[in-house]
């Protein structure tokens, strides 16, 4: 398996086919239709990263990609998006999302490349992690 994907959009098609997509990958995929149910699933299940459309009923993108931030701050996101503006793009920057990726999907060059890199950046958070374990308190460095 190469990591635990969760896919959070409200139009059926883009989560289904995403889903299969992923999964034909080796992701473990799990699925949400907005940002309250991705809250619900994070709760019960550990992710490795999410990607999320912005534009959503009841919680949109951006405002779970801030609780995410605040709650879960290992995981990794990635937007999606099909309303491409200027401030959605800021609003990514601005609650550090990994990247934003533009709508339609129809190379999902781009979106595999982006959950490679985010899987990538987590393994290197974790081996570091795993280091620190392992060191005596004073051998990292730490001030007096």
């Amino acid at each position: 398996m190469k990591g635990r994907l969760l896919i959070v959009d409200d139009e059926p098609e883009i989560r289904d086919m995403l889903y299969r997509h992923f999964r034909l990958l080796g992701y473990e995929v799990s699925t949400a239709g907005n940002g309250l149910e991705a809250l619900a699933v994070l709760r019960e299940k550990r992710m490795d990263a999410v990607i999320s459309d912005i534009q959503m009923p009841e919680m949109d993108g951006v405002s779970l990609l801030r609780e995410i931030r605040r709650q879960y701050p290992m995981i990794r996101v990635i937007m999606i998006t099909g309303h491409v503006t200027l401030e959605n793009a800021l609003a990514c920057m601005r609650n550090q999302a990994d990247t934003c990726v533009f709508k339609p999907l129809t190379d999902m060059g781009e979106l595999e490349d982006a959950v490679h890199t985010a899987m990538a950046a987590l393994a290197r958070w974790n081996r570091k992690f795993r280091e620190l374990k392992g060191l005596k308190p004073g051998e990292a460095g730490e001030l007096p």
